[in-house]
């Protein structure tokens, strides 16, 4: 067996599906499903069970795939051990970030990292959670910017800041009248969340759980849900209702001036707190640092930073 064999079958596993998992690996469906099969053979047992539409693990297959997963993990970890034995700060160093920290933190901190470390190149790029989670595994990614709660097995977290939660309000709404709010003003307002998936629309629901509860039972809301901060920014801005974003995100809602206006909550100010996290295996400490370094300083007004 290879590793790219060991690859195959992991992607498969993954996505149900062989011309997904083909595309994922770069390579042609035929190719994948015959290395699969040489696969099979080789080991004597049937590693997946295929019908017309889906593909799914055995029950061996799924212990042949969780072993394989960890064989490809520490075949990562070899390379960044030999990595790390060149300058940790003159190879890529892969970050990805989820969908509501990644457009509001990427312009601030990478200008700063080019300015601290300028032979490091850097790839970046966005996701949800579970995604991330899983490349960072994988070794397709070094760090990733997550908002906690976030455990892992053999992954390092560290907090970056915390930031409050602002209500995104038309500017003609009646609450743009007071200088904070409190969630008992939502009641009866159709408040935008992000859609199914979405961290922040669970930390926005624990945080304040009876949003959109009146709406529900008089069959009033809007049931609309945003896809990204963007979505719910311009929902707001044509009057479809009202929402709830994270300070980074409220900074950058100038191009709405006058159009759109935030307000803080009052009393206990709902937040989220954010932090890379990293495989513990993963041995460029130097590059870490100057990422967190860079972050740090950036130039994000009023974020609380760890």
């Amino acid at each position: 067996m290879t590793l790219t064999e060991l690859r195959y079958i992991v992607t498969l596993a993954q996505e149900q599906h062989f011309g997904r998992a083909a595309d994922r690996c770069h390579v042609s469906q035929p190719t994948l499903s015959i290395a699969v099969k040489k696969l099979e053979q080789e080991l004597e047992v049937e590693l997946f069970e295929r019908s017309k539409n889906s593909v799914r693990t055995t029950p061996t297959g799924e212990k042949v795939v969780a072993q394989a997963q960890r064989v490809l993990e520490q075949t990562s970890a070899i390379s960044d051990i030999a990595s790390a034995g060149r300058d940790q700060l003159n190879t890529p160093l892969h970050v990805g970030a989820i969908f509501t920290i990644g457009p509001y933190l990427y312009p601030h901190f990478i200008p700063k990292l080019q300015e601290l470390s300028p032979q490091m190149p850097l790839v970046v790029e966005e996701g949800y959670t579970a995604s991330l989670r899983k490349r960072l595994r994988n070794g397709e990614l070094d760090v990733i910017i997550v908002a906690l709660p976030f455990t892992e097995p053999d992954v390092v977290t560290q907090p970056l800041y915390t930031e409050s939660f602002v209500t995104l309000l038309p500017s003609n709404h009646p609450l743009t009248k007071k200088k904070s709010v409190s969630p008992a003003d939502l009641d009866g307002e159709n408040v935008l969340l992000m859609g199914e998936g979405h961290c922040f629309r669970d930390q926005v629901l624990e945080a304040m759980p009876n949003i959109n509860q009146q709406q529900e039972d008089t069959g009033i809301r809007t049931h609309t849900e945003g896809s990204s901060l963007e979505t719910l920014r311009h929902m707001v801005a044509t009057g479809l209702g009202v929402s709830i974003l994270p300070m980074s995100a409220a900074l950058g809602s100038s191009s709405y001036e006058g159009t759109l206006v935030t307000r803080p909550f009052s009393g206990v100010k709902p937040s989220r707190t954010a932090a890379l996290a990293w495989r513990a295996s993963f041995p460029r400490h130097k590059a870490i640092d100057a990422l967190r370094n860079a972050i740090q300083k950036s130039p994000l007004r009023n974020i609380e930073m760890a």
